[in-house]
């Protein structure tokens, strides 16, 4: 006797996320930069097909914390000046003012652009 091969199933594209799950999920992309660029990475792979406004602010939270990773990177070598603690003092600062600022801005609709980051993810 024979088994029929039964394939898998193929996987279903995610539903899109509605309007309140878009802004919520961009808001936190721009929120999980407290503690630093996985949150807003993870966030934007995870929901960039789904919704419009979760791709462009996650994009916009990850170009910003990639930013930041490169001050603190500038800030590490430099450690062995005082500046370079300065530098990195300065870039956490930074990082949380204006990760709760977009994280505001998200949280009602509009579109937050940080007013410096490297923008290397189009």
């Amino acid at each position: 006797m024979t088994d029929p091969i039964s394939t898998p199933a193929a996987p279903q594209p995610a539903a899109p996320l509605t309007e309140a799950e878009d802004r919520q999920w961009a808001s936190f992309a721009h929120l999980g930069g407290i503690i630093g660029f996985l949150p807003s990475l993870i966030i934007w792979l995870v929901f960039k097909d789904r919704g419009r406004f979760t791709n462009t602010e996650g994009k916009e939270a990850l170009n910003f914390q990639i930013t930041m990773v490169a001050a603190y990177i500038v800030g590490s070598i430099l450690s062995v000046i005082v500046i370079g603690f300065l530098i990195t003092l300065a870039a956490a600062i930074v990082s949380i003012i204006f990760s709760i600022i977009g994280f505001t801005k998200a949280k009602d609709g509009i579109a937050y652009r940080y007013p410096f980051a490297i923008r290397l993810i189009k």
